[in-house]
């Protein structure tokens, strides 16, 4: 069931004993914001700790907090999830069906928990857990800020993408002037990058595809690749950022391969394909500009199937 701005916020002020759940692959929003929530609650007197499928990437390590003494929860939270099936199949199994309230920006949830507060103009859901911990009086101290601004960060590609608002600068403006590390986490997120992680982009970009008159580009990122360079599943974000920068490209596709032999889809797009509606069509789904979906099996088979929908989108 949807709820309202109003309503979260009395939740969130009326919950004890909470767990927080990111989604599995997490990234900087998700994480920012649960555990700027935990931390939020905590300051109220609430106990809460985060829990991810995935535990916590290297990268993003410096978001994360020690959690409190083992307790029972009573109030489940998901941030940045759209859909339990996004929870990692572990969390899913366990918490799938006891999420109490969602807090996303994903036009695309599926309203799994029993109250959800969805915003999907919101570039992403960290700043809705601004809006709602200021609503709730709460002191935005500089660890809170810090993990506001780096979902913010991670959710916008620095401020560079097209689902960048008026409201999203203001919202980093004032983390900045509440003490957010801004320099520290932009060289962290987005201008440090280890040398494996250069050579897997560099075979990337070897074997990039186009199609469709390079309107349409294809890249492929295998677990031998990942195995060569030592990189981690979650330190390539950056290469299926590369699949829409050349120019002529509406479409940018990166079939990446994972540990189970499936292929995980990630779609970026320019203003005029929605990539929320391409992936929708195999069952996936996200933003406008930046969406994913999930194939089984053989991958050469799997990638016919979504350029003939991705041609459609050209047309």
């Amino acid at each position: 069931m949807k709820i309202d701005f109003k309503t979260a916020m009395h939740r969130l002020m009326a919950a004890e004993d909470v767990l927080i759940l990111t989604h599995a692959n997490p990234d900087g929003d998700t994480l920012g914001g649960a555990f700027a929530l935990a931390l939020a609650l905590r300051q109220r007197g609430a106990r809460a700790n985060v829990l991810c499928a995935d535990g916590v990437p290297e990268r993003y390590a410096f978001l994360a907090v020690p959690p409190e003494t083992e307790f029972a929860e009573q109030y489940v939270i998901s941030v940045d999830v759209a859909d339990r099936s996004l929870l990692g199949k572990a969390v899913e199994e366990s918490y799938g069906d006891r999420v109490d309230l969602a807090i996303d920006h994903h036009g695309t949830n599926r309203l799994f928990a029993k109250e959800s507060y969805v915003e999907p103009d919101s570039a992403s859901a960290c700043e809705i857990v601004y809006l709602l911990l200021l609503a709730m009086n709460v002191h935005i101290t500089k660890d809170i800020a810090d993990r506001l601004y780096a979902g913010v960060s991670t959710d916008t590609g620095c401020f560079c993408y097209s689902n960048v608002t008026a409201r999203t600068f203001r919202i980093a403006a004032d983390l900045l002037d509440r003490g957010a590390d801004v320099s520290g986490i932009n060289v962290r997120m987005f201008e440090t990058k280890k040398p494996g992680f250069l050579q897997l982009e560099q075979q990337v970009l070897q074997g990039m595809e186009l199609y469709e008159n390079g309107r349409i580009s294809l890249l492929t990122i295998t677990r031998a690749m990942l195995d060569e360079t030592g990189c981690r599943d979650e330190e390539i974000d950056s290469i299926v950022a590369l699949s829409r920068q050349i120019e002529g490209v509406r479409i940018g596709i990166t079939f990446k391969e994972k540990p189970d032999g499936t292929w995980k889809v990630s779609v970026r797009t320019h203003e005029d394909v929605d990539a929320s509606q391409l992936c929708a069509l195999f069952g996936g789904g996200g933003h406008k500009r930046a969406a994913g979906c999930q194939f089984d099996g053989d991958k050469t088979e799997a990638a016919k199937r979504f350029l003939a929908a991705a041609r459609t989108f050209l047309n």
